[in-house]
């Protein structure tokens, strides 16, 4: 079994059925303390809450950060992704500022990367740091009923469809969560000796 620490549900959902297909249970920490993300990178901030959180639960916890990058906007929103309008944003409000960066800047379907960095971590030890990245556009007007987050704007060529015209199922084999989620499962085996 392994502990995510998230306490994102939309993240929990797709991370349970993800390392389910895997052969793998994964529960939600409860009653996380808040950890804050001080790192200059996705995968910098995995790991301080993966560390942060194994402490915590006293075991096996598998993190992550995640979020969008437009190069066109200097990398933005970036490490903030979930926060880019403020500390308590919604994320309307952080799409609708996405878009409105964009706009001022007078930009058509900018390229765009949704990455995800996942880290596992015991107390006082790093086991496994992976990342995913997909690679796509920011489209002018949101669209699509699933998701979330970004998922309206992020247009996935390979797809041909914004992330939340995806059924769930869909995006679990696709996204970057599912990326960085497959090439965890690689390592996988080797590292359940030790949880």
């Amino acid at each position: 079994m392994i502990l995510l620490g998230t306490k994102n549900w939309h993240k929990v959902r797709e991370v349970q059925a993800m390392l389910k297909e895997h052969g793998q249970r994964a529960v939600p920490a409860v009653g996380l303390p808040d950890v804050e993300e001080t790192g200059a990178t996705f995968q910098q901030n995995a790991a301080l809450k993966a560390l942060a959180y194994a402490e915590f639960c006293s075991g096996a916890v598998l993190s992550d950060d995640s979020g969008l990058v437009v190069p066109a906007l200097d990398g933005e929103p970036g490490v903030r992704s979930s926060r880019y309008a403020g500390e308590e944003a919604t994320d309307e409000q952080n799409l609708q500022l996405l878009l409105q960066r964009i706009r001022e800047r007078e930009l058509h379907e900018p390229e765009a990367a949704f990455v995800c960095s996942l880290a596992l971590a015991l107390p006082g030890e790093m086991l496994c740091e992976v990342e995913g990245r997909v690679e796509g556009r920011i489209v002018d007007t949101p669209r699509g009923q699933n998701g979330f987050g970004y998922d309206p704007v992020f247009f996935h060529p390979q797809s041909g469809c914004v992330f939340a015209e995806l059924e769930p199922e869909q995006k679990n084999r696709v996204s970057h969560r599912a990326v960085a989620l497959q090439a965890l499962a690689g390592r996988l085996p080797d590292l359940l000796d030790r949880l």
